[in-house]
């Protein structure tokens, strides 16, 4: 079921109001014609001022005031009931100070209006009418407080929620930080250390270091790295700071150095672009080559990077001869971490086996502002 626009709801409880009032006005109205006209011209606008009483409710409130005041001198017994909406959506919006001022100067001057009304009540019923409408004007504001206390507790609420939230988050981002460095850190130490050891004992024998030991030293001295960069995002500091492109030439170079023949083209001016922007692109073409050297056996892997005037464009192809048009892509955790990336960044992921054969994966995000 479709919810009513509160436009629709506003402008139908108005109208409904003004019928009300002019079918009450109707019964009591006064028997001279010109009074009449004006009367009911004052009991219309009463009731239909009320569809601007979330917008403007200090307005709407001494609209009503004016009307009620109006059409009572003018010898309409009407019940103020468009001034007691009027109370009420003051009150709920805070309005508490104007809403005592002007329901204080209606009802004050509720006896003289009944002086010069023609065919008014009497003076000790016009008194017992005041006394009435201010019971009534008090249970309306009393309503309209207690909804605008509730509102305010139910937001406290939700942004208590949210902080305890953030809290436990915060929390568990710290134990994380704590069991990866605990875990993690010290096993790449000792790998960085051995092969470390390794090369330097074979280039003091005069032996060539073998290109995978050395891959190896390398791989172990950029996960230490980029570990800890994690950490220290993972405890929030800021000094801490994650790749991006500018490291993306020597990304391809350890690619290289990995067995896979990698290229990078530069299309357009490189240029500074938004640094989550600037992460993403990294790691999802650092994936794809992880992907090509583990995947597509012996291929080349042509990396494409374009400037455009709003986008930043990276496409990477292989010629992996185990990818062809027939295969099926089966996104594995690599490609769904990518598509997280490039959708929070509000871009587009296209992966999947060329037509010729291979793999091609192709990101677009824009960098129009982006933080």
């Amino acid at each position: 079921m479709s919810k009513i626009p509160a436009g629709v709801r506003h402008w139908g409880l108005a109208v409904c109001v003004a019928a009300m009032l002019l079918v009450a006005g109707a019964t009591v109205a006064p028997d001279r014609t010109d009074l009449r006209l004006l009367g009911y011209v004052l009991l219309a606008v009463d009731g239909l001022v009320l569809a601007a009483r979330r917008r403007a409710p200090v307005g709407v409130l001494v609209a009503t005031a004016a009307c009620v005041l109006g059409y009572q001198a003018l010898g309409f017994e009407v019940p103020p009931v468009a001034l007691l909406f009027a109370v009420y959506a003051a009150t709920r919006s805070g309005h508490r100070c104007p809403m005592l001022v002007v329901t204080a100067i209606v009802l004050a001057a509720q006896p003289f209006v009944a002086l010069v009304s023609p065919g008014g009540p009497p003076a000790g019923q016009a008194f017992a009418q005041g006394v009435l409408a201010l019971g009534w004007v008090l249970a309306w504001a009393a309503a309209g407080e207690a909804l605008r206390q509730a509102e305010n507790r139910a937001k406290e609420a939700e942004r208590t929620r949210e902080e305890v939230a953030d809290r436990r988050a915060s929390e568990e981002r710290l134990r994380i930080a704590r069991e990866l460095h605990d875990s993690l850190t010290h096993q790449i130490s000792v790998i960085k250390v051995q092969a470390g050891v390794a090369v330097h004992l074979a280039r003091k024998r005069g032996e060539e270091v073998p290109p995978a030991l050395a891959a190896v030293e390398e791989a172990a001295r950029e996960a230490t790295s980029e570990l800890r960069a994690t950490l220290g995002v993972l405890r929030g500091d800021e000094q801490h700071s994650l790749h991006g492109l500018e490291q993306i030439d020597d990304l391809v170079q350890r690619a290289r150095s990995t067995g896979v023949a990698a290229t990078l083209t530069v299309d357009g001016n490189r240029r500074h672009v938004p640094g989550a922007v600037s992460r993403a692109a990294y790691r999802i073409i650092q994936e794809a080559l992880t992907n090509v050297a583990r995947h597509a056996g012996p291929a080349t892997a042509a990396v494409s990077i374009r400037y455009g005037p709003d986008t930043l464009t990276v496409r990477i192809d292989d010629d992996g001869k185990k990818a062809t048009p027939k295969t099926d892509s089966v996104p594995g955790v690599g490609l769904l971490g990518m598509r997280e990336r490039v959708t929070a960044l509000g871009g587009r992921l296209h992966a999947g086996p060329l037509p010729t054969g291979g793999f091609t994966v192709q990101a677009t995000v824009p960098v129009d502002g982006r933080p």
